[in-house]
């Protein structure tokens, strides 16, 4: 097990500089897809509200950056502003935090160190996860949509309750893994990347996962925004191609939630989080009934 925390690297230093160009290259990519498709369909954007969709970007990016996840925020509060149809929520949800969830790969995997070859093959896994998963839950009935994200949400909100009461063992200082639970944690990831496309945040669970294989906490935070990061803009080109998102309010939230990842990373030093962890879980629970009982009752968004 790699234990080497502190020790200069020069193949960590060359990988993460890699990430560093990879993911601004991804994040301009991605910028330009969105920027031609909206203007495409200019003349007919969805109606929501500038400044709700910017409010619910900016609070699900800003708590994102501090590692409790933005996908179970933006999805209830998506929900109670009634800001775009239910069906569209997963890929709203994956192209508008694209390039402020690539932000916070940059930052984190800069001042965070990773055994190279766990943090490359665990990145390019959940990648590999979203291709796959994209295709499948883009042209999803909106009944399934609710079903699966009220599920998935009750997942999640089992992740956090399980690592809040440290039901799930595991946590060390190693940086990196080795043998079968390189081979584990490849997979789990990959799975996870699947998910995302579904509207399951992947931080709890990848946070669990992390902990669970005997790696320092710290390394949670570069593998799960990295993970997100590749995944994202990735499962974004199909969510666009497909046109299964909501183009008026990912346009928004890239802007906002851009700005409170920089605000979350450089300004902010402490907040409650143990209080914000418990108003997320409960929120999470919430909006996964709403989502069940939609969905098992057949009624229109």
């Amino acid at each position: 097990m790699f234990t080497n925390v502190g020790i200069y690297n020069p193949f960590s230093f060359l990988m993460t500089t890699a990430f560093w160009i990879g993911f601004t290259l991804l994040g301009i990519w991605i910028a330009i897809l969105l920027y031609r498709d909206y203007l495409r369909h200019k003349d007919h954007l969805e109606a929501n509200s500038w400044w709700k969709t910017g409010t619910i970007g900016f609070i699900g990016n800003f708590f994102d950056t501090l590692g409790i996840g933005s996908f179970a925020i933006e999805t209830a509060l998506f929900k109670f502003s009634k800001q775009t149809e239910d069906r569209l929520i997963p890929g709203t949800l994956n192209v508008a935090n694209a390039i402020p969830t690539l932000a916070q790969g940059i930052i984190f995997i800069q001042i965070v160190e990773v055994e190279p070859l766990t943090l490359t093959t665990m990145l390019l896994a959940s990648g590999l996860g979203a291709l796959l998963g994209a295709g499948v839950v883009a042209k999803l009935p909106e009944r399934n949509i609710r079903l699966t994200m009220g599920v998935a949400l009750l997942i999640t909100s089992f992740f956090m309750v399980a690592s809040k009461f440290n039901w799930i063992e595991g946590g060390g200082n190693a940086i990196g893994l080795e043998g079968y639970k390189l081979v584990l944690g490849v997979a789990v990831n990959f799975a996870l990347g699947a998910l995302m496309t579904a509207g399951i945040g992947l931080y709890a669970p990848c946070m669990a996962l992390v902990f669970a294989l005997g790696m320092s906490p710290a390394v949670a935070f570069p593998i799960m925004m990295g993970s997100c990061a590749v995944l994202m803009p990735l499962a974004s080109i199909r969510f666009i191609k497909e046109g299964a998102y909501n183009r008026r309010a990912a346009f928004i939230i890239s802007f906002t939630g851009l700005i409170a990842v920089l605000i979350a990373a450089f300004v902010v030093k402490s907040l409650p989080l143990d209080t914000m962890r418990w108003l997320v879980i409960g929120v999470i629970i919430y909006t996964a009934t709403v989502m069940l009982r939609a969905g098992l009752s057949g009624a229109k968004s």
